[in-house]
């Protein structure tokens, strides 16, 4: 039912998401670049801030993994139109 409604999605709108999710994903990263050097500033601060630091870089390999994921995807997409 799920794949029915993948298929039936156009170009358009499949670039506009993609498009969307890129946006989010890269104030995603600017965000928790942020974090993660207030972290390690305030380091000393604390017995348990390395949690935080491990949290941040967590979610920036995340969403770096999901960032590169989609340019390796799209690289190839255009390699094979050129082809």
């Amino acid at each position: 039912m799920v794949d029915n409604a993948f298929h039936q999605m156009g170009k358009k709108t499949w670039y506009k998401l993609s498009f969307y999710i890129n946006i989010i994903l890269f104030f995603i990263v600017a965000i928790f670049i942020f974090l993660l050097i207030k972290d390690c500033l305030e380091y000393n601060r604390g017995s348990y801030e390395w949690i935080n630091i491990v949290r941040d870089i967590a979610f920036l390999s995340i969403s770096l993994a999901l960032i590169f994921f989609q340019f390796f995807i799209n690289m190839l997409k255009i390699m094979r139109r050129s082809l």
